[in-house]
């Protein structure tokens, strides 16, 4: 369609705007999603330059390092701290590691906080931009950095920064941050709570089972606020956990890198029924829906999919074709009530992905397929390839190319889970972003370890601010997913 791309900056190409109306520095990538007027135009901002930034190495959830950014204004000083992935694609921008076996076991990150020390840091400040102007000082960061991946400086880096500008950028405007990432990408009230899909057994690279699909996902469709679930989601958590421990013993109650249980199961059909039993049990039958990240890209091998791939013995004539494992994804989506499928298949296998996705009637997601990479949100776009994208800010590296990649993906009828990573921190910014970008879905873990809840407590504030404020939020339940041709409600 013309004009779907235009932000992508083709030449000639301008958004348009109302007459009187500041311009979005996203503008609308479809006449799907008009131009929004802006909330609190005449709100009197002050310039507000960036005095000081500096960065420093902590630790994320797995013990690993990673980079956290401290923004100083004249107003304040306003932190943020960068996420990790575990199963990463390989077209995902650089995380700038050390390489250093013998501190860290190679995992430090003191280059990319020298970047943003000795590089970013005096250059962004000579420049003056002012903290709102996070597009602008984003496409500074990259034009600094000068690569397509972010290798010079790393991802890691130069998302720290960008992170800590928006929240430095809300502060002086005296908003919140999700109500100043609304107004960056043009998108109005009323804010809608996401669903959460809550990772609650887990396999593939994150844990040390036979199960070969990485993540299980209960998602509280039918609850009638966030509140609630959140309710639903922690009772159906806790009622899995006792059916695990009384199927495979107290050991098999550990949980993993996000929360979720890994117990000893044979395979896929197995943990499926686990959680509707666990469903059941809790009460909740009909108004819980189920999730699947396959991530097989992480068991593909010469031109097929290994699920026995922990096994260094498996058996090759046992591996599946691209089409055998869309059937077997279709017979669980016949079976049980599972309402979205994440990188069901290997992030450059375009033909199989395409051939799912015509014949699928849920949300197809993209995750180490697209890398939230408008290029490769484009061309999966072109091929037909899914119909769902995972949103994860440090697969790109900017506030603004999250931003225009979300709008991007929308502008064909996508649905967009805003995502966490394996590794994270104490940072609650993707809360924030799901609420500005009304997506209605997030990702982030089961309800345990507080690094996962952190981001689930913040959405809960969020919901009770709304509330005093006047105003009943309203909860996305399953509107915010696409469903094979149709897009999200939320979108419509």
């Amino acid at each position: 369609m013309a004009g779907r791309h235009a932000w992508l900056g083709e030449p000639g190409r301008r958004s348009k705007t109302r007459p009187g109306l500041a311009s979005s520095p996203f503008p609308s990538p479809s006449p799907r999603i008009p131009p929004l007027p802006l909330p609190h135009l005449n709100r009197k901002v002050s310039i507000m330059a960036i005095t000081k930034i500096h960065a420093r190495q902590i630790f994320d959830s797995r013990g690993n390092p990673t980079v956290e950014v401290d923004l100083t204004t004249d107003k304040g000083l306003y932190r943020a701290a960068v996420p990790s992935g575990a199963s990463t694609g390989i077209h995902e921008a650089l995380e700038l590691r050390d390489g250093d076996k013998t501190n860290y076991v190679g995992k430090g990150v003191t280059k990319a906080v020298s970047n943003v020390n000795d590089i970013i840091a005096p250059e962004l400040i000579k420049a003056g931009l002012d903290v709102t102007q996070q597009k602008e000082i984003d496409d500074f960061l990259i034009k600094l950095d000068g690569t397509p991946n972010k290798g010079k400086l790393g991802a890691n880096a130069i998302l720290g920064v960008s992170m800590a500008v928006a929240n430095a950028g809300a502060a002086q405007k005296g908003v919140p941050l999700y109500q100043h990432l609304a107004e960056l990408a043009g998108v109005k009230p009323p804010y809608v709570l996401p669903v959460p899909c809550m990772n609650v057994i887990n396999g593939g690279s994150h844990a040390g089972n036979k199960l070969a699909f990485q993540e299980f996902m209960i998602v509280p469709t039918g609850a009638a606020t966030f509140t609630e679930s959140m309710k639903v989601g922690t009772e159906v958590y806790h009622n899995l956990k006792n059916v695990i421990k009384a199927k495979y013993g107290i050991d098999a109650t550990n949980v993993g890198d996000e929360g979720g249980f890994a117990p000893n199961v044979s395979g896929a059909e197995e943990s499926l029924e686990l959680l509707v039993e666990a469903i059941a049990k809790a009460g909740y039958e009909g108004k819980v829906k189920i999730a699947l990240d396959v991530a097989s890209s992480e068991f593909y091998k010469d031109g097929k999919y290994d699920l026995d791939f922990k096994n260094p013995n498996s058996d090759p004539s046992k591996w599946l074709s691209g089409p055998e494992l869309a059937d077997l994804y279709l017979g669980f989506v016949k079976k049980y009530p599972i309402i979205s499928i994440e990188d069901p298949f290997d992030q450059d296998d375009w033909e199989a992905w395409s051939h799912f996705t015509k014949n699928s009637p849920i949300q197809i997601v993209g995750d180490d397929l697209t890398v939230t990479n408008p290029l490769r949100i484009k061309t999966a776009i072109e091929k037909k390839a899914c119909n769902g994208l995972l949103l994860k800010i440090n697969q790109i590296g900017t506030i603004s190319e999250s931003i225009q990649a979300a709008q991007l993906s929308q502008s064909d009828g996508w649905g967009v889970m805003v995502s966490h990573r394996s590794g994270e921190t104490e940072d609650t910014f993707i809360s924030d972003l799901v609420i500005a970008l009304r997506t209605g879905q997030i990702k982030t873990g089961a309800p345990a370890r507080s690094e996962r809840v952190a981001k689930y407590n913040r959405l809960l504030r969020i919901e009770d601010e709304l509330n005093l404020a006047g105003g009943k939020p309203a909860f996305a339940q399953d509107k915010g997913f696409s469903a094979g041709l149709t897009p999200p409600p939320l979108k419509q």
